[in-house]
């Protein structure tokens, strides 16, 4: 049977109760069954707000503040996080003294239990971070001597970090990119390197190489700091900056709204829609915090916050479903 998809996306945007994280941007998310632990972010430019782990449960869409316990990171912004099972894991970000931080450290969510993990990359803020069964990856990002595009692993069963060969120079060191684990490759999609980028490469772990692929189709335009999910061969990306601007990240640049899809088999990207004309459509921005998880039985992406093009941090969150059909022979 073949699969067909359809261009289009649910847009969902959910209640919110309780004493949530508020407004920010630069902030991450990590979806455990159903519930959504964010932390970290800033309402200020460059100034952390807090370090309490935030749970949001997608059931009653009720936010509450972890009752955490163990080695608690301190604030920062810049952060990512990803989750495995019921563990989340929270790697770099930038400190309020604008310090690149390096510390990895896992939450086991059954005990609300901090741990400060072995070190592995060097210190870094706005990288990007994808998990598959076991491991979680970090690529690129701002280091302490530049933009990186370094790619490492923790390997959650050996308890190791991982380093794999550095790319060539197609590969542009970058901050605010694309980063998904799809069948056994991780892929990385545009960022900024002094200017927004387009480009799509991937690491094969088997072979140990890295490859640069040629998209086509309705392809987005040069962008970072989107939202990413990887749903089986597709890559979604939402929003991001178009336009980066004049006062760096003190400000708003230019940002989307539309909703794009590269299938990693074909390479040929679609547009899933342009937000325009749709109720509950969170609009343009970027800086968000994303992951991926279910909801109503449907598998999907979660935004919560970002930065707004009035550069007005954001506090609302929303489920998009991409809407997936079998037809044909």
């Amino acid at each position: 049977m073949k699969i067909e998809l359809f261009h289009a996306i649910h847009h969902l945007q959910l209640e919110q109760k309780g004493a949530g994280p508020g407004a920010r941007s630069s902030h991450a998310i990590a979806v455990v069954g159903k519930k959504v632990y964010a932390f970290g972010g800033e309402f200020t430019p460059r100034v952390p707000v807090d370090n309490h782990l935030y749970v949001f449960d997608l059931d009653d869409q009720t936010w509450s503040v972890a009752d955490a316990k163990g080695e608690i990171p301190p604030p920062r912004v810049g952060v990512t996080m990803a989750s495995i099972a019921e563990t989340i894991f929270v790697f770099g970000g930038r400190d309020g003294t604008h310090k690149e931080l390096n510390e990895l450290y896992s939450y086991y969510t059954c005990m609300n239990t901090w741990t400060l993990l072995p070190p592995g990359p060097p210190h870094r803020s706005y990288h990007s971070t994808a998990a598959d069964e076991r491991r979680v990856y970090v690529f690129g990002g701002c280091g302490d001597a530049g933009r990186l595009n370094d790619l490492w692993a923790y390997d959650v069963v050996d308890k190791v970090w991982v380093e794999f060969p550095l790319p060539g120079e197609s590969v542009k060191p970058r901050g605010g990119p694309g980063l998904a684990a799809v069948l056994g490759k991780i892929w990385v999609v545009y960022g900024f390197s002094g200017e927004e980028l387009d480009d799509v490469h991937y690491f094969d772990p088997n072979e140990g190489k890295w490859v640069q692929v040629e998209t086509n189709g309705e392809k987005p335009t040069a962008r970072s700091v989107f939202s990413t999910l990887g749903i089986g061969k597709y890559i979604f990306i939402y929003g991001g900056e178009i336009d980066p601007s004049d006062l760096g990240h003190l400000g708003a640049g230019k940002f989307s709204k539309e909703v794009y899809a590269l299938d990693t088999e074909t390479l040929v990207w679609k547009k899933w829609d342009d937000g325009s004309g749709l109720e509950n459509h969170p609009g343009p921005r970027g800086w968000c915090a994303f992951g991926g998880g279910w909801l109503d039985g449907q598998e999907g992406l979660l935004v919560y916050g970002g930065n707004s093009p009035s550069n007005d941090r954001l506090n609302d969150i929303f489920f998009f479903t991409p809407s997936v059909d079998a037809n044909g022979k």
